[in-house]
């Protein structure tokens, strides 16, 4: 039986991931500070401690040693480095989650693969995990470190709207008004739901092949933003949405704090050739188009009112664009 040790455990991803391995036989451990956003299955030893503590974290764990270690809670090389410190020397197999908005922005060719050039100028989220894959992999060289690293791209589940509102847009799509739209709507966005993912997740834990290697993990299905917001709208019971397009630049300039996100990754067509984790896991594929993701995800909501927050600062930020959309013609 393989031990794992999640790092995070109850994320959009990881929630997956952990439900997979648990239906694998694996011997799975979350560590957590106890605020888990998404239930753990039965099964599961829940280790209560601060990631970002590391002596407080090296207590918590009492000496275990793992066959993998995932992390899903590093962002910078501090994280790492932190991290590091605790399970290097302890665990077969270091698996780190990076993420293909690394992957050169605006792509030169499609479609990306592990060969891309990272580099994204546009937001530091993504130059940061550069920054941790290059330690990690000079680790790797320097002294052995057997990491693995896994690219997601937009990955999703019933609890996330994968669109520039969230509920908001769904909310002012039931209540007639006009939803932000980046671009034309057109270019092509490859979404996976976190089900599928956790497919190819977990069958890289404990693959020696897999040790020294980054593997990307997206799956196939790359509709485009217009359907994604047309499948959100059938979902939501709007047969005709009003949606409004703005140009990225525009939308990045008028709301600053979308610009990196949008810049750095949404505003282009993004397709993937997922290939290579497919020769390590052949069962992976695309199981979930979003049509189905997105009724799965007004079910959710639907079903928890809690989960409805229209955020008023982003409400009134759409109101200000679809003005400037009228106004520029």
């Amino acid at each position: 039986m393989t031990s794992i040790l999640y790092l995070g455990g109850t994320g959009t991803i990881s929630a997956a991931c952990v439900r997979r391995s648990i239906e694998r036989g694996h011997d799975v451990t979350v560590v957590n500070r106890g605020s888990a956003r998404r239930a753990l299955p039965d099964g599961v030893t829940v280790i209560s401690a601060d990631i970002h503590d590391a002596a407080a974290l090296t207590a918590a764990l009492g000496g275990r040693e793992f066959d993998t270690v995932a992390d899903f809670l590093s962002f910078t090389p501090a994280d790492l480095e932190r991290n590091l410190g605790v399970f290097e020397g302890h665990t077969g197999q270091y698996i780190f989650i990076s993420s293909a908005s690394a992957y050169q922005k605006p792509p030169a060719r499609l479609p990306i693969t592990e060969q891309t050039p990272l580099e994204n100028p546009f937001w530091q989220y993504s130059r940061d995990k550069i920054a941790c894959e290059d330690l990690l992999f000079g680790a790797h060289r320097e002294r052995g470190l057997p990491v693995t690293v896994v690219r997601p791209s937009h990955t999703y589940d019933e609890q996330s709207i994968p669109t520039l509102g969230g509920w908001t847009d769904i909310a002012r799509m039931r209540a007639g008004r006009p939803v932000i739209v980046h671009g034309d709507g057109t270019s092509l966005w490859t979404i996976t739901h976190s089900d599928d993912f956790a497919v190819a997740f977990t069958g890289l834990v404990g693959r020696s092949e897999a040790i020294g290697e980054a593997h990307t993990i997206t799956g196939s299905h790359a509709p485009t933003w217009n359907q994604i917001y047309g499948w959100l709208a059938d979902a939501a019971g709007v047969s005709s949405p009003e949606l409004v397009h703005v140009a990225s630049d525009a939308i990045a300039a008028l709301t600053p704090e979308i610009g990196p996100t949008l810049l750095g990754d949404k505003a282009h067509s993004i397709v993937f050739d997922n290939s290579k984790v497919q020769a390590l896991v052949p069962e992976f594929a695309t199981t979930i188009t979003f049509d189905e993701g997105a009724r799965r995800i007004l079910a959710h909501h639907d079903n928890h009112p809690e989960a409805q927050v229209v955020d008023a600062d982003r409400d009134a930020q759409f109101d200000r664009l679809a003005a400037y959309a009228a106004a520029v013609g």
